[in-house]
């Protein structure tokens, strides 16, 4: 996976890009550093003191010389270059270092393989069989790998087969249910994948058994958790996310969702002693507790598993609720804005980070004006668009966003609308519709634009033509020419220059309007150009003086023959014809009169001396 390596003075941080997952290795711990060539550049291997393995690959030559001056600096540590064997050689030395299976020919290693990749290990007279995992990011993985151990008696009497798969299976994520589980819960409602589950609880993994499907889940997997409560009060939604996904036949669900009522009530022991209990759980679980359903489950998960749930922030809605409906893909659902993120359950279930979203975008509604659509595109491009949200929600929602300090691509036209109070009104006649007043005085600027240039051309492009209209613009012209010449006597009834100009520009504007409505008329009257009856027609095609002549054949050849049949048989015969025939019927149907018809089949003659008549040629 993809992701951002950071070296400091107190540890190496990775963390990937896609999952959101961060692996931290003290500085303390780190025992080894080996540089090594690989097939994406070069890369290096970290060793801990406690055994675990760590590799990043992707790093360039150049970058040899900077890391090892790092790490001589600040972790005391020599940096040692070790270059793998690629003689091709299939025959050589398995040795079991941490969680590494290394496959060397002398000094040099050929392959590793982590054994926490495993899923599988079956043993043969002399072979041991290692089945993997499939890893759905890639386009082609590696499922399967034999290894022939060879018959030689070890010093402890133990089989070396059997020895080579115990070192596997020590190591190996091969989920086993050995022993009693530590809790059962009874038939739980489950969102994805559907149906109603008992969730046996294990101290490695948890069992989903089903009527149909069975589910193991390591608690290695599990990435996330979250409880989230429902709009309506009365439930509760408890998220695990994987990584990697369950997985049954082509579907992958990389959550599991889990849907309780608050009502329910548990009292819940655990199979353990309770100096047990104590020992490993250090006080966050007892053997014997009660409560509702949704806290026991999700109390039993998070000491299980070890990570923290996540719950929403302080966002509340219009109606109160700590989340939004809305509809994604053409499911209606709910998204919760978190203190790190969104998450919106429950088909798809969706979770986007704050540190992978490129920007936010708030959208007009593309059904109805009492809507809005609020758009997360992420760095890698991907965008996910969640619709029919309310627009009383739109204020809470923007001003979280903006508190989160996320791009807002539209920020500028937003924050207009932000700043009307009666923005989302809840008037029928949508009065205060900012985005509709925008969009108006885009046009009018538009207008104002595209009249301004047809004045200095001399022509009005975009002018309206209105019929209703026509009549009283024409005589508002002629009544004011009549009150042109009357008022030039009157100069004793307060009339002015300035008011008379106006009166002379205006008619001089309207005149020219109407003179381009005569223009116009009749362009609209004129229709279709009529086709000439006198007018030759065009020639037959080849096919179709070839079908016209062979028409009776067909039928005689096959009686009760449909008309549709006849084209369809007209076809295929037409294709087995002859080069020649129709080379020469090319020629008949550019013919436009008899004679040329006559003259192009003597020209022709000596095609037709294969046939008995032309007829037959025809035919």
């Amino acid at each position: 996976n993809d992701g951002r390596l950071r070296l400091s003075r107190q540890a190496v941080v990775y963390k990937s890009s896609k999952t959101g997952k961060v692996d931290s290795v003290p500085a303390g711990e780190l025992t080894e550093c080996v540089w090594r060539r690989v097939c994406l550049g070069h890369g290096i291997k970290l060793v801990t003191s406690s055994g675990h393995v760590y590799k990043y690959d992707g790093f360039r030559e150049t970058d040899l010389e900077k890391i090892s001056e790092y790490f001589k600096t600040n972790y005391r540590l020599d940096v040692t270059e070790k270059d793998m064997c690629v003689k091709g050689w299939n025959w050589g030395t398995a040795k079991f270092t941490g969680p590494l299976l290394s496959f060397d020919v002398g000094e040099s290693a050929v392959f590793e393989v982590p054994l926490s990749s495993v899923s599988q290990c079956a043993t043969g007279k002399n072979e041991v069989t290692l089945e993997f995992h499939q890893n759905d990011d890639a386009e082609v993985s590696l499922m399967e790998v034999r290894f022939y151990v060879p018959p030689t008696a070890s010093d402890d009497g133990l089989d070396p087969v059997e020895a080579f798969a115990q070192n596997v299976l020590s190591k190996a994520d091969v989920i086993q249910a050995t022993g009693d589980a530590l809790c059962i819960f009874r038939e739980l409602q489950c969102l994805t994948p559907r149906g109603r589950y008992d969730i046996r609880i294990y101290p490695t993994f948890l069992h989903l058994h089903g009527k149909t499907f069975d589910y193991k889940i390591p608690y290695t997997t599990v990435l996330r958790l979250f409880l989230l409560p429902h709009k309506d009060q009365r439930q509760m939604f408890f998220v695990i996310s994987l990584d990697p996904p369950i997985k049954q036949g082509q579907t992958r669900y990389h959550f599991l969702i889990l849907l309780f009522s608050k009502e329910e009530d548990l009292t819940l022991t655990l199979n353990m002693s309770e100096e047990d209990v104590e020992k490993r759980f250090e006080g966050r679980l007892s053997k014997s507790m009660s409560g509702s359903l949704y806290e026991m489950v999700s109390r039993v998960m998070k000491a299980l598993v070890n990570r923290k749930i996540t719950v929403p922030g302080n966002f509340q809605g219009h109606s109160g609720a700590q989340c939004i409906t809305c509809s994604y893909k053409a499911s209606s659902g709910l998204l919760y804005p978190l203190e790190r993120g969104f998450i919106y359950v429950h088909k798809p279930p969706v979770h986007l980070r704050f540190d992978e979203i490129s920007c936010v975008n708030f959208a007009r509604g593309t059904t109805t004006t009492r809507s809005f659509d609020f758009e997360i595109e992420t760095k890698q491009g991907a965008q996910y668009t969640f619709s029919s949200i309310e627009r009383e929600e739109y204020g809470k929602l923007f001003d979280f966003v903006n508190a989160k300090k996320l791009n807002i691509k539209n920020r500028g036209f937003k924050e207009g609308m932000k700043g009307n109070d009666n923005v989302y009104s809840d008037s029928d006649e949508d009065q205060h519709d900012a985005y509709l007043e925008r969009m108006k005085e885009e046009g009018k600027i538009r207008e104002e634009a595209a009249n301004d240039s047809s004045d200095e051309s001399g022509e009005e492009t975009d002018e309206s033509f209105n019929p209703g209209e026509e009549d009283e613009e024409i005589a508002e012209e002629y009544d004011s020419n009549a009150s042109a010449s009357d008022s030039s006597g009157e100069d004793g009834d307060g009339g002015n220059d300035s008011e008379e100009e106006e009166k002379k520009k205006k008619p001089a504007k309207k005149a020219k309007v109407e003179k381009e409505k005569k223009e116009r008329k009749p362009r609209k009257k004129e229709g279709k150009k009529q086709k000439d009856a006198g007018a030759p027609k065009r020639p037959l095609s080849a096919y179709m003086l070839w079908l016209n002549a062979s028409r009776e054949k067909i039928r005689a050849e096959h009686p009760g023959i449909s008309i549709t049949e006849i084209s369809k048989k007209a076809g295929e015969m037409w294709k087995g014809l002859g080069k020649d025939r129709k080379e020469v019927r090319l020629y008949l149907s550019a013919c436009t009169s008899e004679k040329e018809s006559l003259v192009t089949v003597y020209k022709y003659i000596s095609l037709f001396k294969k046939f008995e008549s032309i007829q037959n040629f025809l035919i």
